[in-house]
């Protein structure tokens, strides 16, 4: 079962409001993508906490609807 790009989207927005987010699908098949994520709440967090907090915004989605995600994250300049 896919997962929409928007949908993606939208529940990374939900958890982090602040945040910038592009998703690019990698595959074309809606299950593999790429999310680049900037948010002020990655300040101070080391790299392990900022993906998860990713993670954490797909609400156990991982393995389900979305079989493969690649986290980049970044703190706004």
């Amino acid at each position: 079962m896919a997962m929409a790009a928007a949908q993606l989207e939208a529940l990374i927005r939900a958890a982090l409001p602040d945040a910038e987010v592009v998703i690019e699908d990698l595959r074309g098949d809606g299950d593999h993508y790429r999310a680049r994520v900037s948010s002020a709440a990655f300040a101070g967090k080391s790299r392990v906490q900022q993906h998860k907090l990713v993670y954490d915004a797909l609400g156990g989605r991982m393995g389900g609807e979305l079989h493969a995600l690649q986290v980049v994250t970044s703190v706004p300049n």
